[in-house]
């Protein structure tokens, strides 16, 4: 979220450099700290705090700021962490990787949409031990 706010804030404002810096001091130490700590309240509070110089920058700003108050529960890193819950994209991404491009981007392979679907349902249930249920959905419908 904040380094896309922080990147707009250079390219479109480089003359006013003490503007920069002001939201840059303001906004990446509060992202990094707070959302890092679960206090995304105060987050939100910092970031609305910022007044941008230019109209876009402002635009984006609310919006990010937007985002992270509507997902505040999602964005709790703290408590997911102490439950040994991932909290990045990267587990997730190795996931699919494994899962569907392992399986449907093997030489020479096309798919359709519906051909993949099926394979993909098929081997996540077959990964998770679940093979069997899938099968037994088919046959009661």
């Amino acid at each position: 979220m904040g380094l896309r706010v922080t990147r707009l804030i250079v390219v479109r404002e480089k003359p006013e450099r003490t503007e920069i810096t002001q939201v840059r001091r303001l906004e990446k130490p509060h992202k990094r700290r707070l959302l890092d700590k679960g206090k995304i309240e105060k987050l939100v509070a910092a970031l609305r705090s910022i007044r941008p110089p230019i109209p876009e920058l402002a635009d984006k700003l609310r919006t990010e700021t937007d985002y992270c108050e509507r997902n505040a529960e999602r964005m709790r890193y703290p408590k997911f962490r102490r439950q040994h819950l991932f909290v990045g994209s990267g587990v997730i991404e190795a996931g699919c990787k494994t899962v569907i491009g392992s399986r449907l981007k093997q030489s020479g392979m096309f798919w359709t949409v519906r051909g993949a679907n099926a394979i993909i349902a098929l081997r996540c249930r077959h990964l998770n031990g679940r093979f069997e249920d899938y099968w037994e959905g088919r046959r009661a419908a």
